[in-house]
C-alpha cells in the first residue's frame, strides 16, 4: 500500500523513536557540544567587543570654584600636618583606560606625600592620585578644622 506523504509526513516513522544511547560514551553536555563549533565562528572577537561597550562608565564632572577653594584648603591643611598617620578618606575619578569615562573610587589610606609640583598625593601603599582628580577629602582632622 502506497501512503501519501503529504498526509503522513516523510519522517512519521522515526518521528517517536527513542533517542539513541551509547553504552560507551558518556553525553556530550550543550557547551562541549557548542565549542566544537566555536572556531568557525563567523565574528571572532565580537563577543569581547559587545562586552565592552556594555561596560558603564561615569563621566567626570567638573568642581565649581568653591569646591576646588576648598578642597585646595583641606590639602594645604593636610600638607602643614605632614607626616601624619591619619586615615583619610578620598574620593577620586579615575579615567577608563579603554573608552571614554571613567569611575568615581573611594579608598581609605595614610598620605606618604603630596607633591604639589607634580600635583599628585602619594598616598601609603604607592598609589598616585592625580590632585585634579581628587573630588574630597575627609578625616577626623579635616571635620575638626572645616566642619565637613
Amino acid at each position: 500500500m502506497i501512503t501519501n506523504q503529504k498526509e503522513h509526513g516523510a519522517y512519521d516513522d522515526i518521528l517517536f523513536m527513542q533517542h539513541p544511547v551509547s553504552e560507551k560514551h558518556a553525553r556530550m553536555s550543550v557547551a562541549d557540544r557548542a565549542a566544537q563549533f566555536s572556531p568557525f565562528a563567523a565574528l571572532t572577537g565580537y563577543e569581547a567587543v559587545v562586552k565592552e561597550a556594555g561596560r558603564l562608565t561615569e563621566q567626570k564632572h567638573e568642581l565649581d570654584e568653591e569646591q576646588k577653594r576648598k578642597l585646595d584648603l583641606k590639602v594645604q591643611f593636610l600638607q602643614s600636618r605632614m607626616p601624619n598617620d591619619e586615615i583619610i578618606t578620598i574620593r577620586y575619578f579615575e579615567p577608563d583606560t579603554r573608552k571614554k569615562g571613567g569611575a568615581y573610587i573611594e579608598i581609605f589610606d595614610k598620605i606618604k606625600k603630596i607633591d604639589r609640583y607634580q600635583r599628585v598625593l602619594v598616598m601609603g601603599n604607592q598609589l598616585e592620585i592625580p590632585l585634579d582628580d581628587i573630588v574630597d577629602l575627609s578625616s577626623e582632622a579635616l571635620y575638626a578644622q572645616f566642619g565637613e
